[in-house]
């Protein structure tokens, strides 16, 4: 199935719930990029064993897939000088949930309570932020991003997903901010900022 070896499906069968999904992204170390830009396939996450965030999407969309929920992703825009953030959206009795591998504090799971993707994309706002200046950098969002025209291929691939990754950039994106309030934006307090700049693996680990 999805072109994947028996020990690569044995992994993902055990994950039929997004709990358990995010559980095994949670143990997986943060992909540092120490050789250069990577776009793990799925394949090449579970034989490298670490990921950043849309290399930690695309695999948990397959697991999802797997237990017969449709493979979605959300892309997060932020300022130019910050960080997108992909994310795997699930459903649960009509409310929309995320599964998210990140290396920071609050840029993480979501549980299904969302009624709209919008209202699940602001519950990244407020902590989506630049440590140094506590300023808030999260501007826009897309529409669920259904990975199925892709077909299978991209699961395995050992050239990485980089097609799917300018796809999900190049699509339509929603703003967050309305206009006029963009200047009643407040900053964040030295506490936060403190807070979003803790990480969890560090680039010293030899697994990253």
């Amino acid at each position: 199935m999805f072109g994947l070896s028996k020990k690569e499906l044995a992994v993902l069968q055990k994950l039929t719930t997004p709990g358990k999904i995010q559980d095994f992204l949670d143990t997986l170390p943060i992909n540092h990029l120490k050789k250069g830009a990577t776009c793990y396939s799925p394949r090449q996450v579970l034989r490298e064993k670490k990921a950043h965030c849309i290399e930690g999407a695309l695999l948990a969309a397959t697991a999802l897939w797997l237990h017969g929920e449709p493979p979605l992703l959300l892309d997060l825009k932020a300022t130019r000088d910050d960080y997108d953030h992909v994310v795997a959206l699930y459903k649960k009795n009509g409310y929309w949930g995320a599964l998210s591998k990140t290396n920071y504090p609050v840029l993480r799971f979501r549980d299904p309570i969302y009624r709209t993707v919008r209202e699940l994309a602001l519950s990244y706002f407020h902590e989506y932020l630049l440590p140094k200046t506590g300023r808030k950098t999260l501007c826009s969002y897309s529409r669920p991003f259904s990975l199925k025209r892709f077909g299978t291929n991209w699961i395995t691939l050992e050239e990485g997903a980089w097609d799917i990754a300018c796809a999900l950039d190049d699509s339509r994106h929603y703003p967050l901010v309305p206009k006029k309030n963009t200047r009643f934006l407040r900053k964040a307090s030295p506490l936060e900022s403190k807070a979003g700049d803790l990480i969890e693996w560090s680039k010293k680990d030899s697994r990253t």
